[in-house]
Protein backbone atom coordinates (compact mmCIF):
# COMPACT_ATOMS: atom_id res chain seq x y z
CA UNK A 1 0.00 0.00 0.00
CA UNK A 2 1.72 3.18 -0.59
CA UNK A 3 1.89 6.21 1.46
CA UNK A 4 -0.75 8.66 0.42
CA UNK A 5 -3.68 5.65 0.73
CA UNK A 6 -1.86 5.32 4.34
CA UNK A 7 -2.27 8.27 5.58
CA UNK A 8 -6.01 8.50 3.85
CA UNK A 9 -7.06 5.43 5.46
CA UNK A 10 -5.55 6.74 8.57
CA UNK A 11 -7.27 10.18 8.23
CA UNK A 12 -10.34 8.07 7.68
CA UNK A 13 -10.41 5.90 10.38
CA UNK A 14 -11.50 7.63 13.67
CA UNK A 15 -12.63 6.10 16.43
CA UNK A 16 -16.68 6.89 17.46
CA UNK A 17 -18.43 5.77 20.31
CA UNK A 18 -21.65 3.74 19.26
CA UNK A 19 -23.98 1.83 20.70
CA UNK A 20 -23.11 -1.93 20.70
CA UNK A 21 -25.00 -4.24 18.93
CA UNK A 22 -26.96 -6.73 21.41
CA UNK A 23 -28.94 -10.03 19.65
CA UNK A 24 -29.37 -10.93 22.97
CA UNK A 25 -30.73 -7.77 25.02
CA UNK A 26 -34.08 -9.81 26.09
CA UNK A 27 -31.72 -11.23 28.39
CA UNK A 28 -28.42 -9.18 29.05
CA UNK A 29 -29.25 -5.84 30.17
CA UNK A 30 -27.45 -3.22 28.80
CA UNK A 31 -24.54 -1.68 30.26
CA UNK A 32 -24.73 2.14 30.92
CA UNK A 33 -23.22 4.27 28.17
CA UNK A 34 -19.91 5.77 30.07
CA UNK A 35 -19.14 2.29 31.84
CA UNK A 36 -16.59 1.25 29.93
CA UNK A 37 -15.11 -1.20 32.52
CA UNK A 38 -18.55 -3.23 32.71
CA UNK A 39 -18.71 -2.87 28.51
CA UNK A 40 -15.53 -4.38 28.07
CA UNK A 41 -15.91 -7.30 30.90
CA UNK A 42 -19.30 -7.95 28.99
CA UNK A 43 -17.16 -7.95 25.43
CA UNK A 44 -15.00 -10.13 26.79
CA UNK A 45 -17.72 -12.42 28.14
CA UNK A 46 -18.86 -12.93 24.43
CA UNK A 47 -15.76 -13.61 23.11
CA UNK A 48 -14.93 -16.27 25.69
CA UNK A 49 -18.89 -17.62 25.22
CA UNK A 50 -18.18 -17.41 21.08
CA UNK A 51 -15.20 -19.57 21.83
CA UNK A 52 -16.98 -22.29 23.79
CA UNK A 53 -19.86 -22.35 21.43
CA UNK A 54 -17.61 -22.95 18.14
CA UNK A 55 -15.51 -25.81 20.35
CA UNK A 56 -18.88 -26.97 21.38
CA UNK A 57 -20.39 -27.48 18.23
CA UNK A 58 -16.86 -28.52 16.59
CA UNK A 59 -17.14 -31.27 19.53
CA UNK A 60 -20.57 -31.89 18.50
CA UNK A 61 -20.41 -32.43 14.30
CA UNK A 62 -16.78 -33.79 14.21
CA UNK A 63 -15.76 -35.14 17.94
CA UNK A 64 -12.92 -32.85 18.01
CA UNK A 65 -11.29 -30.10 19.68
CA UNK A 66 -10.25 -26.98 18.10
CA UNK A 67 -6.31 -27.79 19.09
CA UNK A 68 -6.96 -31.27 17.35
CA UNK A 69 -8.54 -29.53 14.32
CA UNK A 70 -5.25 -27.42 13.88
CA UNK A 71 -3.20 -30.16 14.66
CA UNK A 72 -4.82 -32.01 11.86
CA UNK A 73 -4.92 -28.94 9.76
CA UNK A 74 -1.22 -28.76 9.84
CA UNK A 75 -0.56 -32.17 9.01
CA UNK A 76 -2.64 -32.08 6.07
CA UNK A 77 -1.15 -29.05 4.67
CA UNK A 78 2.74 -30.10 5.92
CA UNK A 79 2.74 -33.68 5.78
CA UNK A 80 4.75 -36.27 8.14
CA UNK A 81 6.86 -33.95 10.78
CA UNK A 82 7.84 -34.40 14.22
CA UNK A 83 5.92 -33.73 17.37
CA UNK A 84 8.11 -30.86 18.31
CA UNK A 85 7.11 -29.32 14.72
CA UNK A 86 4.10 -30.11 14.88
CA UNK A 87 4.21 -27.76 18.04
CA UNK A 88 6.22 -25.10 16.78
CA UNK A 89 3.65 -25.13 13.54
CA UNK A 90 0.63 -24.68 15.93
CA UNK A 91 2.04 -22.49 18.57
CA UNK A 92 1.58 -24.94 21.48
CA UNK A 93 3.66 -26.32 24.08
CA UNK A 94 5.18 -30.01 23.10
CA UNK A 95 3.93 -31.21 26.20
CA UNK A 96 0.40 -29.98 25.14
CA UNK A 97 0.75 -31.82 21.56
CA UNK A 98 1.88 -35.05 23.16
CA UNK A 99 -1.56 -35.18 25.11
CA UNK A 100 -3.66 -33.79 21.77
CA UNK A 101 -1.88 -36.69 19.41
CA UNK A 102 -2.66 -39.71 21.78
CA UNK A 103 -6.41 -37.96 21.46
CA UNK A 104 -6.15 -38.16 17.83
CA UNK A 105 -4.42 -41.66 18.21
CA UNK A 106 -7.46 -42.94 19.81
CA UNK A 107 -10.06 -41.55 17.60
CA UNK A 108 -7.96 -43.01 14.81
CA UNK A 109 -7.20 -40.19 13.10
CA UNK A 110 -3.56 -39.98 13.23
CA UNK A 111 -0.42 -41.91 13.91
CA UNK A 112 2.89 -41.66 14.93
CA UNK A 113 5.33 -44.01 13.19
CA UNK A 114 9.65 -44.15 13.08
CA UNK A 115 10.49 -42.41 9.84
CA UNK A 116 12.04 -44.07 6.67
CA UNK A 117 14.67 -41.65 6.65
CA UNK A 118 15.78 -41.87 10.30
CA UNK A 119 14.60 -44.70 12.79
CA UNK A 120 15.74 -42.39 15.33
CA UNK A 121 12.92 -39.90 14.56
CA UNK A 122 9.04 -40.09 15.11
CA UNK A 123 6.76 -38.78 12.85
CA UNK A 124 3.69 -37.78 12.80
CA UNK A 125 0.91 -38.62 10.08
CA UNK A 126 -3.04 -38.42 8.96
CA UNK A 127 -4.50 -41.86 9.06
CA UNK A 128 -7.57 -42.16 6.24
CA UNK A 129 -9.79 -40.84 8.64
CA UNK A 130 -7.98 -38.05 9.54
CA UNK A 131 -7.89 -37.11 5.71
CA UNK A 132 -11.63 -37.33 5.59
CA UNK A 133 -12.61 -35.73 8.50
CA UNK A 134 -10.31 -32.57 6.84
CA UNK A 135 -12.26 -33.17 3.54
CA UNK A 136 -14.91 -32.16 5.53
CA UNK A 137 -13.91 -28.66 5.87
CA UNK A 138 -14.35 -27.92 9.25
CA UNK A 139 -13.76 -24.42 10.19
CA UNK A 140 -11.78 -23.11 13.10
CA UNK A 141 -12.47 -20.12 15.22
CA UNK A 142 -9.34 -18.86 14.04
CA UNK A 143 -10.13 -19.15 9.98
CA UNK A 144 -13.32 -16.93 11.32
CA UNK A 145 -11.53 -14.54 12.55
CA UNK A 146 -8.78 -13.96 9.98
CA UNK A 147 -11.71 -14.05 7.40
CA UNK A 148 -13.37 -11.23 9.04
CA UNK A 149 -10.47 -9.02 9.91
CA UNK A 150 -9.37 -9.42 6.20
CA UNK A 151 -12.31 -7.30 5.42
CA UNK A 152 -11.05 -4.13 7.87
CA UNK A 153 -8.79 -1.69 6.83
CA UNK A 154 -5.27 -2.38 8.11
CA UNK A 155 -5.27 0.28 10.75
CA UNK A 156 -8.13 -1.12 12.20
CA UNK A 157 -7.15 -4.13 12.74
CA UNK A 158 -4.05 -2.51 14.93
CA UNK A 159 -6.26 -0.93 16.72
CA UNK A 160 -8.28 -4.10 17.99
CA UNK A 161 -4.92 -5.87 18.49
CA UNK A 162 -3.59 -2.96 20.52
CA UNK A 163 -6.79 -2.29 22.35
CA UNK A 164 -7.08 -6.11 23.00
CA UNK A 165 -3.09 -6.07 24.25
CA UNK A 166 -3.53 -3.00 26.01
CA UNK A 167 -6.29 -4.79 28.02
CA UNK A 168 -4.68 -7.64 28.75
CA UNK A 169 -1.95 -5.25 30.38
CA UNK A 170 -4.27 -4.03 32.80
CA UNK A 171 -6.03 -7.04 33.71
CA UNK A 172 -1.94 -8.03 34.56
CA UNK A 173 -2.84 -11.26 32.58
CA UNK A 174 0.80 -10.57 30.33
CA UNK A 175 2.66 -13.44 32.56
CA UNK A 176 -0.36 -15.81 31.45
CA UNK A 177 1.01 -18.78 29.17
CA UNK A 178 -1.90 -18.56 25.96
CA UNK A 179 -1.50 -20.06 22.39
CA UNK A 180 -3.22 -18.56 19.47
CA UNK A 181 -5.26 -21.76 19.31
CA UNK A 182 -8.51 -20.66 20.52
CA UNK A 183 -9.86 -23.26 23.16
CA UNK A 184 -11.98 -23.49 26.36
CA UNK A 185 -12.16 -25.45 29.11
CA UNK A 186 -10.67 -26.67 32.43
CA UNK A 187 -7.43 -24.10 33.73
CA UNK A 188 -4.61 -25.36 34.95
CA UNK A 189 -2.64 -23.74 36.84
CA UNK A 190 0.98 -23.08 36.85
CA UNK A 191 3.57 -22.08 39.32
CA UNK A 192 3.55 -18.81 38.41
CA UNK A 193 -0.38 -18.09 37.89
CA UNK A 194 -1.33 -19.03 41.79
CA UNK A 195 -0.80 -15.16 42.67
CA UNK A 196 -2.11 -13.40 39.15
CA UNK A 197 -5.20 -12.86 40.34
Amino acid sequence: MNDSLKKQEAQSFTPQLVEPHHPDSLTTPDVPKGSYDLRILQSLRRIIRAVDLHSRKLSMQHNITGPQLACLVAMAEQGAMTASALARSVYLSPSTIVGILDRLEQKGLAERRRSQRDRRVVEVFLTADGEALIRKNPSSLQENLAAALQDLAELEQVSITMALERIVELMEAGSIDASPVLETGALVNSESEKDTF
